[in-house]
C-alpha cells in the first residue's frame, strides 16, 4: 500500500541523467546516444573552461544567481507536468467511494501507464521539429495548450462522468480515454522540458535540471492530489477550515480543472511569445548545439541493445520482479477507503513521510555504490513481500476499529503510519539498488539511450502486475445472499435480483486477501530462483554489457 504512490502508481515516472552524452566510436563499433540528451559544446575549449571568443581568457562562470529566472522557468514547468499526474491519482480514490469494480479501477489503471512506455515516442519528439520556433517549444507549446483545453472540458463534464445513478456508475470508460490522453501529454511534454533544461542552463548549472525535476513534479503531483483531496473533503474542511459546516469542501473537482486549464493556457502563452529557446550566454554566444540523430537509428539503437543476451535477461526479470507486490501496492489504499478510511486521510499521511524518502536515498546509496548493488535489492525482497502480508492484516482489522461517528482512532493512523513507513525502506533499497545497477551496466557509449531503456522498462514491470491485480479482485471474491432463498451474488444482475426480493450480499472470500496470500507466494518463489539468476548478472563482466553494432 502506497498511500499516494502506489494507487496513483506515481512510480511510473522515468528519469533521464541530466548528463550530456556526445557520439563515440571505437573502431569498428558506433554507439550514438539519444537525441534528447545529446549536447555537441561548441569548441573544445569549453570543456577546458576557455571561452573561443574571448580569445583564450578564462570564461566567466554564470553562477546560479545569473540563471535564477531560468531555473524558475524549469520548476514551473514541472510543477505543471505533476498536476494532472496528481489529479488522475486521486480519481481511483473518488471512484472508490461511488462503489465502482475492481475491474473498472483496472481499466482506470492503465492511465499511468504512458510515462513508462514514453520511451517508444521519445525520439519522434526529438527528431521532428520546426526549427525557426524552437526543438523543444515545437512539443511544449501544443502539448500544454491540448493539456489545458482537457482540463477545461472535463472541468464542464467530470462531475456528470463520476454521477452515480441507480441504472450506472461513473462512466469509467469516457474517464479513462481522457485522463490517459492528460498522462500521454504530461510525458510527452516530460520529454520536451528534459531535452530542453540540458539547453536552457549552462554547462555549470545543468545539474540543477535534476533538482528542479524532482521538486517540481512533487510539488505538482501533491498540489493535484494531497492539497485537491484535502480541499474537496467537506468533513476535512469542516473539521479544520471552516467555522461554519457546509456540505460541500472548499473546491470541487470541476473548480479545480478549470483554475488549472487557465493556468496551462495563459502559462503556454506567455512561454510561446516571451522565451527564446535558443538562449545565448554571457558574451552573446549559445551556448551549445544539439545534434538530431534519425528516428530509424535511434529506434534501431534501442533493438541493439535488447538483444545482448545480458540485457535480455535482465530485462525479463525486471519485467517480473514486482510481482509479489502488485495486490499490496495497487489494491490496499483502495481496500481502505472501502473499508471508511477517508480518502483525504490517506493522502494527507503520505505529508510525513517526505523527509524520509529524501534521506533515505542518501542512506541507501553508502551500501549501493559497490561492485554488488543487486545484494541490496536481494536482500530487501522478503521484507517487502512480508510488509505485503502486513497490509492485508491491517485491512482485515480496520473495519473493527470504526468509531460510532465514522471515525478512527489517533493510534490507528500512527499504526498505518508506521506500516507505510517500513514499506517505503524496503521500497527505496529495492529503487536505489536497480538504479545503482543500471547505471553501472550502461554502456557509456550510449549512457542516455541506455539508462532510459532499463528505467522504462523497470517501471512497466511494476504497471501491468498492477493493472491484473485490480483486475483479479472480483473474480476471485466469493459473495453469498442472505435474506432471500435461491438467490446468489454471483454477478451485479443476480446481486441486483437479491436486493429485490429482500436479500443482502454479503462477501464470504473477499479477492484481496487470496491475492495478497498468492502474490507472496509468487514473490518467494521468485526471489528463490530468479532472484539469484539477478544477482549472478553482476558477475557478468563489463563486455558483456557494451553495445556493439556495425560489427
Amino acid at each position: 500500500m502506497e498511500l499516494s504512490d502506489s494507487v496513483t502508481h506515481k512510480n511510473g515516472r522515468q528519469r533521464k541523467p541530466a548528463v550530456p552524452q556526445g557520439d563515440m566510436r571505437d573502431g569498428d563499433r558506433v554507439c550514438n546516444t539519444t537525441p534528447d540528451m545529446d549536447m555537441e559544446v561548441e569548441g573544445e575549449v569549453l570543456h577546458q573552461g576557455y571561452d573561443a571568443e574571448d580569445n583564450g581568457h578564462p570564461r566567466v562562470k554564470p553562477g546560479i544567481r545569473g540563471e535564477l529566472g531560468n531555473v524558475s522557468l524549469l520548476l514551473f514547468l514541472y510543477v505543471l507536468q505533476g498536476i494532472p499526474l496528481g489529479l488522475a491519482g486521486s480519481i481511483p480514490l473518488i471512484l472508490q467511494g461511488k462503489n465502482v469494480s475492481y475491474k473498472d479501477q483496472a481499466f482506470f489503471s492503465f492511465v499511468f501507464w504512458p510515462f513508462s512506455l514514453k520511451l517508444l515516442w521519445a525520439p519522434l519528439v526529438d527528431a521532428l521539429y520546426l526549427t525557426r520556433f524552437g526543438r523543444r517549444k515545437s512539443w511544449l507549446v501544443p502539448t500544454q495548450y491540448l493539456l489545458g483545453l482537457f482540463m477545461l472540458y472535463l472541468s464542464v463534464t467530470v462531475d456528470t462522468l463520476l454521477e452515480s445513478d441507480e441504472g450506472r456508475g461513473p462512466d469509467v470508460v469516457t474517464l479513462t480515454v481522457v485522463f490517459f490522453m492528460l498522462a500521454f501529454l504530461a510525458a510527452t511534454q516530460d520529454i520536451a522540458v528534459d531535452g530542453w533544461a540540458l539547453t536552457m542552463l549552462s554547462r555549470e548549472n545543468v545539474g540543477y535540471a535534476s533538482t528542479c525535476n524532482s521538486v517540481g513534479q512533487t510539488a505538482g503531483y501533491f498540489l493535484g492530489n494531497v492539497l485537491f483531496l484535502a480541499l474537496e473533503s467537506a468533513d476535512f474542511c469542516n473539521k479544520y477550515l471552516r467555522a461554519q459546516p457546509k456540505e460541500t469542501g472548499i473546491v470541487t473537482l470541476s473548480e479545480f480543472l478549470f483554475f488549472w486549464g487557465v493556468v496551462f493556457l495563459v502559462s503556454t502563452t506567455l512561454v510561446a511569445i516571451m522565451k527564446k529557446e535558443n538562449a545565448r550566454g554571457q558574451h552573446g554566444k549559445r551556448k551549445v548545439r544539439e545534434e538530431t540523430q534519425s528516428v530509424m537509428e535511434t529506434y534501431k539503437l534501442l533493438v541493439s541493445i535488447i538483444k545482448m543476451p545480458a540485457v535480455f535477461t535482465f530485462c525479463s526479470l525486471l519485467l517480473t520482479a514486482k510481482m509479489g507486490f502488485s495486490a499490496a501496492d495497487a489494491v490496499t489504499g483502495l481496500k481502505l477507503v472501502e473499508a471508511g478510511v477517508p480518502k483525504e486521510q490517506l493522502a494527507l499521511l503520505a505529508v510525513p513521510m517526505v523527509p524520509l524518502q529524501i534521506l533515505l536515498p542518501l542512506i541507501i546509496s553508502k551500501y549501493t555504490a559497490g561492485p554488488r548493488p543487486l545484494d541490496v535489492f536481494y536482500k530487501a525482497f522478503p521484507f517487502r513481500l512480508l510488509i505485503g502480508l502486513e497490509y492485508a492484516l491491517l485491512v482485515w482489522w480496520t473495519p473493527s476499529l470504526k468509531q460510532d461517528g465514522g471515525g478512527f482512532p489517533l493510534y490507528y493512523y500512527a499504526i498505518v503510519l508506521f506500516s507505510y513507513a517500513l514499506h517505503q525502506v524496503a521500497l527505496y533499497s529495492m529503487y536505489v539498488a536497480c538504479m545503482a545497477f543500471h547505471a553501472k551496466v550502461s554502456d557509456p557509449m550510449i549512457g542516455g539511450t541506455y539508462m532510459t531503456l532499463l528505467n522504462t522498462v523497470t517501471n512497466l514491470g511494476g504497471n501491468w502486475p498492477s493493472t491484473l491485480a485490480l483486475w483479479m479482485v472480483d473474480p476471485l471474491t466469493s459473495k453469498e445472499c442472505q435474506g432471500a432463498a435461491g438467490q446468489s451474488c454471483g454477478s451485479p444482475e443476480e446481486a441486483g435480483l437479491c436486493v429485490k426480493e429482500g436479500g443482502l450480499c454479503v462477501t464470504s472470500l473477499d479477492g484481496y486477501y487470496v491475492e495478497s496470500v498468492v502474490c507472496v507466494v509468487i514473490g518467494l518463489a521468485w526471489w528463490v530462483w530468479l532472484g539469484k539468476r539477478m544477482r549472478r548478472l553482476q558477475d557478468q563482466s563489463p563486455a558483456a554489457w557494451r553495445c556493439r553494432i556495425g560489427q
